[in-house]
């Protein structure tokens, strides 16, 4: 999917209104936030490739999984050419298919926060390690459908909770969409510049 071998900054929103499927669950992205592998500190691919960020090098379209925070499983998206280690993490979403699954996976969580946060999104949709390396091009058990119509309001800015590079605005949403997350800035970040 030539989608997915473009830069990551200019690839991310284009995934905004895309369908995420995983069995009878599917979520309609509504935000997204880039991450550069060498060329971004705030990448986990940063300092070149590792057992865990291997997959990040591609080839596109696979699914890099990690477990956040002692919490909860996060997934991004590989992209950008082969051997570039860019992802794209899929912070939030609108589950437009299975609400009764994402509803048992996610206990008493209002309809809107059922993927409304990266923890959130993969608890919906089952995703865990198991789908570490998976692609979403083609048949597999997690598929990517693209929006055919491009997002009419994309706003982008700052990246939630991270310190390096904090302000670097490769966070991207579906403009005043209610299943867009909270911003919340990294205590560990520098000020903001004023």
């Amino acid at each position: 999917m030539d989608l997915l071998d473009g830069p990551v900054d200019r690839v991310a929103p284009t995934l905004l209104g895309g369908l995420l499927r995983h069995g009878e669950v599917v979520v309609r992205l509504t935000e997204v936030e880039a991450y550069g592998g060498a060329s971004d500190p705030a990448s986990h691919a940063f300092r070149g490739r590792t057992a865990r960020t291997a997959v990040m090098f591609g080839p596109p379209g696979r699914l890099y999984v990690y477990f956040s925070y002692g919490m909860h499983w996060a997934v991004n998206i590989v992209c950008g050419p082969d051997g570039a280690a860019s992802g794209l993490l899929l912070r939030a979403g609108e589950v437009v298919e299975g609400l009764d699954v994402a509803r048992s996976r996610r206990g008493r969580a209002s309809d809107r926060d059922l993927a409304r946060g990266p923890g959130r999104l993969t608890q919906a949709l089952g995703i865990t390690a198991d789908h570490q390396g998976t692609s979403v091009l083609g048949d597999g058990p997690v598929t990517l459908t693209p929006d055919p119509q491009p997002a009419a309001r994309v706003s982008r800015g700052p990246r939630v909770g991270v310190s390096a590079e904090a302000d670097r605005p490769w966070r991207f949403w579906l403009t005043d969409d209610r299943y867009v997350s909270a911003y919340k800035r990294s205590p560990r970040a520098p000020a903001a510049p004023t």
